[in-house]
């Protein structure tokens, strides 16, 4: 599911079985990194760099946890849409 909360925060859940572990992350990291400003989840008011694998990776996302993206420049939406592309395709695990 995919919630347009505003043009720079979209809220999304984990479909894919085993949640955000390392492939995942790596996959959110570097498109994370494209961007031109901050990219970053959110879940339960604790906030992680997209660009660190470790950040994803602390936020202990399992399957059915929501998690928002959140980008600072709207000249970042196209990054914000394929990270949110990975999460609605389950990461294609």
């Amino acid at each position: 599911m995919n919630t347009l909360k505003n043009d720079l925060t979209r809220t999304v859940t984990v479909k894919n079985e085993l949640g955000l572990h390392a492939r995942p992350a790596a996959r959110i990291s570097a498109i994370a990194g494209e961007a031109r400003s901050d990219v970053r989840l959110c879940k339960n008011g604790e906030q992680a760099d997209a660009t660190s694998i470790i950040d994803i990776l602390s936020l202990a996302c399992f399957k059915g946890t929501t998690v928002a993206v959140e980008i600072s420049d709207p000249a970042d939406l196209p990054v914000l849409n394929k990270i949110i592309g990975l999460f609605e395709q389950g990461f294609g695990e």
